[in-house]
């Protein structure tokens, strides 16, 4: 099996042959080179790649490939025979059940272009048995469903290495560990091109002290020889990963960042080493070297920026525990959490996370489950409670058996969704890959223009003035700024608990238009609260009692409101709850009836009395006479009505879709400032839903917020729907956002932060515009030098992304 081409090595090789490798493009050694042979191939992985390939009938990639962004590189087919895939172990822990079907995700070596995207889907035609495969480019991951009656995974696995992409189970894979690897060979470039550009600037002061002092024409000229190897060098091996993205980019037809930066190097490299081989001018060796430095500094801190966004947006999918102590022949055992499966018994200490969701086997404690339930507090649980994947035992320990794990649990589901929405691009992004796409030929014909006009003085000065132009111009914010903007807008808003699934989401709420809440627990509490109590007070104790052993939310709220006053529980019997609507018990031999006016069978003063329309009653008999009448309402949030004035201020129209009656509706909207004409009450959710179309018909950006199952429909078809704490499962699963916080205020937040975020990319629009347009200028004016420029090119990208990240942070921390 051969060895994965490192980027060294097809430097190597380019310095060898022009002759390219039929698939993947890099220069192959001459020793491998067969004349007369139309195909050629760097590696035998290579040939065995482009034999599948043509085999499967699936020729169209290469074409399609050349139109991409990059060229795949050389992956070798791997050996064996992926027999341990086939194993119920192995697809036990990798592998999801979908219906009657089974389903994977890999992630693959060598994923790097647009043809990837349609040779990987092509997998469903060439192997009977696979029914889906869908490609994440961004992640390099892909999502196969298969039939494994049909076709064994071993399979799909050995026809993907043969592709040329080498499968690895997504979960469990280190990425940590290859984005370390990742980094530091990054530092080690940076350091040999500090050594290098040392050595140079060393070399360049000798020179210029010679001439001052007449140093030897004989030292002198092994000084400048000396500078063009070490100069070399600098290009070839640190500085090899611009030569190497911008070939890419000329064979792909589809110009890169890199691309001007490389033509520079080239010119610059060219231009001194004639100058040496002609004995006259300057090398440039050392302002070169310096500007390799300079730009793998620039590049380094980018990443890391890059990647502390990421890391920031990762908090979402932070909510499992790394380590689980499982039940393994009756001994408790320390497991990775990739490790559990269904069925496993898990042990849950205090203070400790939930991992999957399950049914507690033993022992008793409470549980914040605020993340999917909403409760506010933290819920008892008993043998037989369910308890879900994410939550938090504040309790003592309970042992739990696991019904899901990883994907399938509820938490885990909402996370995919996430997940899936940040791989979409909104229009800004989009945007800006256009605007890219012309903007760097553009700065090569700028280029090549400011070369024509410096080359009336001299060859020297045409060079330097050229390079400058070419070195200058940075595109930053269309390449990084925009994307690192969002993310680090969407992973600050995370650490608020207001999980944005799509970075499209932020672009549509930073325009006004229309936005409708529901009113149950959205606008309002959700929960009952007593507003009143009509009747004898002396009763109140054995009430609370008495509705403390009662699990409906009526007899919480009553039990909570009365819960100072609560006698011994010990001295209530007979508690029943019968099915229309009220509870009985007795106390001290009196016979307590609790619930509503249907339940009440007698007809004293205080139940013929009329209940106030918006409000529940709930009445209490004591041996048959009506004692006490006790009011509750669903109380609205006490921010809801500032969240409304903020939104209207910032020109949203806002209204509220509510299932509940018309004056229960009103009283609401009014108290928190909505429009009557506004207030839509007893709304099916099919109404609901049509009532999103026909705003989206007259042009609006459409905004719904919900927390039930009859708003799920609305949230879908809304172009932002906003799923709130406290919602159920399936108005989650159709939001594009989630706010875990309670309350209404932090709509207001998310929608600031949006339109903040959408200040800052329109602002970095701006600012780059006018920093090319200035340098560009100065540049073929004769009026900057390449060592200037290579100064200004990575310092005004930080400043840009810096200025981005922090304006985004300060935002959304605010």
């Amino acid at each position: 099996m051969s060895a994965i081409l490192e980027p060294e090595a097809i430097t190597r090789s380019s310095t060898e042959t022009a002759t390219l490798c039929t698939h993947c493009a890099t220069p192959v050694p001459a020793g491998l080179v067969k004349a007369g042979t139309a195909t050629q191939f760097c590696c035998e992985g290579c040939r065995a790649v482009y034999q599948t390939i043509i085999g499967c009938g699936l020729a169209e990639y290469y074409r399609l490939r050349a139109l991409g962004e990059e060229v795949a590189t050389p992956v070798p087919t791997m050996g064996g025979t992926f027999a341990s895939f086939d194993t119920d172990a192995f697809l036990a822990l990798y592998t999801n059940r979908v219906e009657t079907n089974r389903q994977i995700e890999f992630i693959l070596e060598g994923v790097s272009c647009g043809a990837c995207i349609w040779l990987i889907e092509k997998l469903p035609e060439v192997l009977p048995g696979v029914l889906e495969a869908r490609l994440n480019l961004r992640a390099a991951s892909v999502r196969v469903t298969w039939d494994a009656n049909r076709v064994k995974l071993s399979a799909i696995a050995k026809l993907l290495a043969r592709f040329g992409y080498q499968p690895h189970p997504a979960k469990g894979l280190d990425k940590q560990a290859l984005v370390r690897q990742q980094e530091r060979r990054m530092l080690i470039d940076i350091g040999l091109a500090f050594a290098l550009m040392g050595n140079l600037m060393l070399i360049s002061v000798a020179l210029y002290a010679g001439w001052a002092g007449n140093m030897d024409a004989t030292m002198t000229r092994f000084f400048r020889w000396l500078s063009v190897l070490l100069g070399v060098t600098s290009l070839a091996v640190p500085g090899r990963c611009f030569f190497i993205n911008a070939w890419r980019s000329i064979r792909n037809r589809a110009a890169n960042l890199d691309l001007p930066i490389a033509i520079a190097l080239v010119a610059g490299g060219v231009g001194g080493a004639m100058n040496v081989l002609l004995d006259h001018a300057e090398t440039y060796f050392d302002s070169l070297s310096m500007l390799v430095f300079l730009l793998l500094v620039g590049r380094y801190i980018q990443n890391r920026q890059q990647r502390r966004a990421d890391a920031a947006v990762e908090l979402l999918f932070s909510m499992m525990p790394s380590t689980v102590h499982v039940e393994r022949d009756g001994q408790i055992v320390d497991l990775p959490g990739e490790a559990l499966q269904v069925d496993d018994r898990v042990e849950i200490r205090s203070g400790e996370l939930v991992p999957g969701d399950g049914c507690v086997l033993r022992g008793e404690s409470t549980i914040d489950q605020s993340l999917l339930t909403g409760e506010s507090e933290p819920v008892e649980i008993t043998i037989g409670s369910k308890v879900f994947g994410g939550s938090l035992n504040r309790g003592r320990t309970i042992f739990v058996q696991l019904s899901a794990v990883g994907r399938q649990t509820r938490v885990g589901k909402l996370m995919e969704l996430v997940e899936q929405g940040l791989a979409e691009k909104p229009a800004a992004m989009r945007f800006a890959d256009r605007i890219g796409r012309w903007f760097i030929p553009g700065v090569c014909v700028a280029a090549a223009v400011t070369f024509a006009i410096w080359l009336r003085v001299s060859l020297s000065v045409a060079l330097d003035h050229s390079m400058a132009m070419l070195i200058v111009t940075c595109p930053c914010v269309l390449g990084l700024a925009t994307p690192l903007t969002m993310s680090v807008a969407l992973g600050q808003l995370a650490r608020r608990r207001i999980l944005v699934k799509s970075a499209a989401a932020l672009e549509q709420l930073a325009q006004a238009g229309t936005i409708a809440f529901d009113k149950t627990g959205t606008l309002t509490q959700g929960l009952p609260s007593v507003v009143g109590y009509e009747g004898d007070t002396r009763y109140q104790p054995m009430i609370a009692a008495i509705e403390a052993q009662v699990e409906h939310p009526i007899a919480r709220a009553i039990a909570r409101a009365y819960a100072s006053a609560a006698i011994n529980p010990a001295e209530i019997v007979e508690v029943t709850e019968p099915s229309h609507g009220g509870v009985g018990a007795f106390f001290h031999g009196q016979r307590f009836l609790i619930g509503s006016a249907a339940f009440i069978v007698s007809q004293q003063a205080l139940l013929e009395k009329a209940p106030d329309g918006d409000r529940t009653s709930v009445f209490v008999a004591v041996d048959g006479n009506v004692v006490a009448r006790i009011e509750l309402e669903d109380q609205t949030r006490n921010d809801a009505g500032e969240a409304v004035r903020a939104l209207s201020e910032m020109k949203w129209s806002v209204s509220m879709l509510s299932g509940d009656l018309e004056s229960v509706a009103k009283r609401v909207g009014a108290s928190v400032g909505i429009r009557e004409a506004q207030i839509f009450a007893q709304t099916t959710p099919e109404e609901k839903l049509k009532w999103v179309r026909n705003s989206q018909r007259e042009g609006k950006t459409v905004v719904m917020i919900g927390d039930g199952v009859n708003d799920a429909a609305a949230l879908a078809a809304a172009d932002v729907g906003i799923g709130v704490r406290g919602g159920a499962e399936a108005s989650l699963a159709a939001a594009d956002v989630y706010i875990a916080t309670p309350g209404v205020m932090p709509v207001v937040d998310l929608i600031r932060t949006a339109r903040r975020t959408m200040q800052i990319v329109r602002r970095n629009f701006a600012i780059t515009l006018f920093y090319n347009v200035v340098a560009g200028t100065l540049a073929i004016s004769g009026l900057m030098n390449p060592l200037v420029a290579a100064i200004l090119m990575p310092l005004s990208s930080l400043t840009t992304i810096s200025f981005a990240t922090a304006s985004a942070r300060r935002k959304v921390g605010a």
